[in-house]
């Protein structure tokens, strides 16, 4: 079983690297492909030594679903520039989807910062709500699913709770607990309450009904999320 993992990338060159080495420390037969939405910072020059990289309309969707058509693997995972994985979570993906019923999962979420609260609200994710999980966790399923739901809807916010509500109607999908360590940036920026509320705010607006353009422009964005 061959995993491709896909990186989408827009200016990362802080911390792609280190996400980079995440994944080639695992175990197991894997492709790596960073999906670059135009990247100005070096991104590129820096990846190109460690990945397959391509260029794409800028876009988290659409780059993601540009990667997984440049694939060659039977397994995709989306993950996050600013996102690394534990060791042993390729070899975690390989063993669940032994059970053919799985289509796909996410794993959990820890931030790289020890503040109280974001430890709290990773904790969250150890849960199998539905709701509770995003891409930042890292998505993975199986590329012949991935292809008959037609990828990632092309939005520019929430495709990744979008893309989980079609994955859970086709198949069991699972929730390994193996932690997805990722950047506290956006938190420590806008701060930590404020910016749980929002995201809060954002998925119960989008699970209403509310357009995702609407809640783009609402954000103060029409690319995807940092």
């Amino acid at each position: 079983m061959k995993i491709s993992v896909i990186i989408p990338a827009l200016n990362e060159s802080d911390s792609i690297l280190t996400s980079l080495s995440s994944v080639k420390c695992q175990q197991g037969e894997f492709e790596i492909i960073v999906v670059d939405g135009g990247s100005d910072d070096g991104t590129v020059n820096i990846t190109r030594s460690h990945a397959e990289v391509i260029a794409s309309e800028r876009g988290r969707a659409i780059q993601m679903n540009e990667g997984a058509r440049h694939s060659v693997g039977d397994v995709l995972l989306f993950l996050h520039a600013d996102s690394c994985l534990s060791s042993g979570s390729l070899s975690a993906i390989e063993g669940a989807l032994k059970d053919h019923q799985i289509v796909g999962g996410t794993f959990t979420l820890r931030f790289d910062s020890p503040r109280y609260l974001l430890r709290i609200f990773a904790s969250f994710t150890r849960f199998r709500f539905r709701h509770f999980h995003y891409g930042d966790q890292g998505i993975f399923v199986r590329k012949e699913i991935f292809e008959q739901l037609g990828g990632f809807e092309q939005i520019p916010i929430m495709e990744d709770l979008e893309f989980l509500k079609r994955l859970y109607k086709v198949g069991k999908v699972v929730l390994l607990p193996y932690p997805v360590v990722t950047s506290a940036r956006r938190y420590l920026k806008h701060g930590i309450m404020h910016q749980q509320l929002l995201d809060i705010a954002l998925v119960i607006l989008y699970l209403s009904g509310t357009k995702a353009d609407t809640l783009a422009k609402w954000y103060g964005r029409t690319d995807c999320r940092s």
